[in-house]
């Protein structure tokens, strides 16, 4: 019975020898498992943040670079080559060459080109003329300038008082109608407005002040 039990004993480091592999397997899957669960979640992580990085250059990009705004039309500086009043009591008269320099801002990342058009000149409510606008185009965030050479004429009634104070009060009222072009690709319709309102110091045959709304 002894001589069994002796004999039994060798086959005792085999079995523990077994259970160690067996262990050493399972921790070296276990290491392997984790590594790859590291790598998925690092992968999620950088797909993540590539994802909100996306979202945000899609929304920058449309908030600046895909937002069409309305282009400025005013007008910058005038010159008066011809000047004529009439003091006559029954109906003073009003006659005026003038070249105005006016500007066009895009605010656009794409330019804009607009149809010819014209300015019409305002005194106290009454058109005393029109003075053309030419096609054409301004360029990326950019301003045109153009010069336009414009002649009215009027006789009213009011005409009088503002001739003898020496100042003449006129308005100028324009639309632009063109489109702004996006990456050659987007066109939107946009419109540029005027309305500007300039006093002729009338002895001094100068403009003195030009305002725009």
């Amino acid at each position: 019975m002894a001589e069994r039990n002796q004999e039994s004993f060798p086959f005792a480091p085999y079995a523990n020898g077994q259970a160690m592999a067996r262990s050493d397997a399972q921790s070296a899957t276990d290491h392997s498992q984790a590594l790859r669960k590291k790598k998925r979640i690092r992968c999620l992580v950088y797909i993540a943040v590539f994802a909100v990085f996306q979202i945000v250059v899609i929304t920058v990009f449309a908030l600046t670079v895909m937002r069409v705004k309305s282009p400025k039309f005013r007008i910058r500086s005038v010159t008066i080559e011809e000047l004529t009043t009439d003091t006559n009591t029954v109906s003073p008269s009003l006659n005026l060459r003038f070249i105005a320099e006016t500007t066009v801002k895009n605010p656009n990342f794409g330019r804009y080109k607009f149809e010819e058009s014209s300015i019409t000149v305002v005194y106290r409510g009454t058109v005393i003329g029109d003075v053309a606008v030419p096609k054409a185009t301004a360029r990326t965030r950019a301003t045109r300038r153009a010069t336009v050479t414009g002649d009215v004429t009027t006789a009213n009634s009011d005409l009088g008082n503002d001739v003898s104070s020496g100042f003449v009060t006129l308005n100028t009222i324009s639309t632009l109608r063109g489109k702004v072009y996006l990456m050659n690709m987007i066109k939107k319709s946009k419109s540029a407005e005027m309305n500007c309102t300039f006093n002729i110091n009338l002895t001094e045959k100068v403009v003195r002040e030009i305002s725009c709304k």
